[in-house]
């Protein structure tokens, strides 16, 4: 799993780095609004940590209902990061921006892009937790799909804040 953070790390520093270089070298750089939806985003996928966590916990007491709601609510609301981010891109082309409309919406399109293909690989990774769920109840040392897809998740949201930064702080 670091291996294949490690490797994601490097796209996004890649992405980061011609964010940077192509707005210090346009002079056709025009700042894409971001829609407001994206606040609301970051808020569900801040939540889906928090209940991942909770799964986490009621898995390593025991309660293995708790475990599968919570685990349902996190991917839930992932599902739900991504409609966002679709109403997100839905507004931005009501505004007439798209992905060639300038450098800037081109960067928009791309990391919001790369980050929700990768969440939704999160997302299929929680399904096929909870769906072997009755396997890592009963047997302990079965979890580390659990605690994979748990440091997976995390990155994940730790990767959107970086990105949501870059496009309020550089990308404008």
């Amino acid at each position: 799993m670091w291996v294949a953070l490690a490797a994601i790390v490097m796209l996004f520093a890649a992405f980061s780095s011609a964010l940077i270089v192509r707005k210090g070298l346009s002079s056709d750089w025009v700042a894409t609004g971001l829609p407001p939806i994206l606040w609301l985003n970051t808020l569900l996928l801040a939540t889906s940590s928090l209940t991942l966590e909770l799964s986490r916990k009621s898995l390593a007491v025991g309660l293995g209902e708790g475990f599968v709601r919570w685990w349902y609510a996190t991917a839930g609301l992932g599902l739900a990061f991504i409609a966002g981010q679709l109403i997100a891109w839905r507004e931005l082309a009501s505004r007439g921006v798209y992905l060639a409309t300038n450098p800037s919406s081109s960067f928009f399109y791309l990391l919001t892009a790369a980050h929700g293909a990768h969440l939704l690989g999160g997302i299929c990774a929680l399904f096929y937790v909870v769906f072997r769920a009755r396997r890592y109840l009963l047997a302990p040392e079965k979890r580390t799909a659990v605690d994979v897809t748990a440091i997976y998740w995390h990155f994940m949201d730790g990767l959107w804040i970086y990105v949501l930064l870059l496009l309020l702080l550089i990308g404008r």
